[in-house]
């Protein structure tokens, strides 16, 4: 179909005569006669009634005015989508746990700006497993997490690519008037309140298995509240409700102000990755990685 053809149609209908809309067009009554006749024939129906010195316009078209017009306007702004589509503008989806949202995703989307500024983003925020499934399922294009070293990267299809955003520890940190309890080799009474993970949760199961105290329900031998959400666990610290394990990097400025002490080298810290995965189907995903993974970003 030639789109000349609707643009003579709404001409048409706008004038209600071949010889005006003929002329509006620019071409003569008989060529433009002509190429009604070819929509005709694209159609499948006669859209005009001709007549002894008559010409009707069907009830259908008149009908559907609207509905071609505004077919009109959504093909020439495809068209000019197509025409100037450009990678860095479109909207790329990320599966992300909470906890790599608050700590390292804000320097990344800095990174991301600084390359596409009109790049735009969706974060999909969910526990670990959650993630997972909406990237598996083409939800995202993108997948960031955190992964214990002791248990390795996950196990996706070559069509998957695998990047490191860099490494970060799951420390135990005390804040509020808990401070002033802590003794100077960075000891703490074991009845201390503890913010502990649930079992089921990533970190919950990564501080379980090293027997970390004051990180879950088995490991803590007063567990004043359970919450997988780092950050919710974070605030509580600050008001010193109780000693919780944080990622370092959503703790460090705290730590480095005062506002909370680190455990770690009373009671040890656990290693993760920082890990991106990408669909290898999706380019700007790919380049994304990219940058977020070299270092002269």
């Amino acid at each position: 179909m030639d789109m000349q053809w609707l643009d003579d149609v709404l001409v048409l209908l706008e004038e209600g005569n071949l010889t005006r809309a003929a002329a509006r067009r620019n071409i003569t009554q008989p060529a433009f006669s002509r190429r009604i006749r070819s929509f005709e024939d694209w159609l499948g129906v006669t859209v005009l009634e001709r007549g002894t010195n008559r010409v009707e316009i069907s009830s259908a078209l008149v009908t559907n005015e609207a509905e071609i017009r505004a077919l009109v306007n959504r093909i020439r702004d495809l068209r000019t989508r197509i025409v100037h589509f450009d990678p860095a503008s479109s909207t790329i989806s990320i599966a992300a746990q909470h906890a790599p949202i608050v700590s390292t995703f804000p320097d990344m989307a800095l990174r991301a700006k600084h390359h596409w500024p009109a790049l735009k983003i969706r974060l999909r925020a969910g526990n670990l497993r959650d993630c997972v499934t909406m990237f598996l399922r083409g939800e995202t294009s993108l997948l960031l997490c955190y992964e214990s070293e002791a248990a390795g990267p996950l196990p996706f299809a070559p069509s998957v690519r695998r990047a490191l955003w860099g490494i970060d520890y799951l420390i135990p940190v005390v804040g509020g008037a808990l401070r002033y309890t802590v003794k100077e080799n960075k000891d703490i009474a074991a009845d201390t309140p503890a913010i502990v993970y649930p079992d089921n949760s990533y970190f919950g199961e990564v501080l379980n298995k090293a027997q970390r105290p004051f990180s879950t329900q088995g490991h803590s031998v007063n567990p004043v509240c359970e919450t997988a959400f780092s950050s919710g666990i974070k605030e509580l610290v600050l008001k010193g409700i109780g000693v919780g394990w944080l990622p370092f990097s959503m703790a460090y400025r705290e730590i480095e102000s005062g506002q909370m002490i680190s455990l770690a080298n009373r009671f040890g810290k656990e290693p993760l990755d920082v890990a991106i995965y990408a669909d290898t189907a999706n380019q700007m995903a790919v380049s994304l990685l990219d940058v977020w993974t070299s270092k002269t970003s």
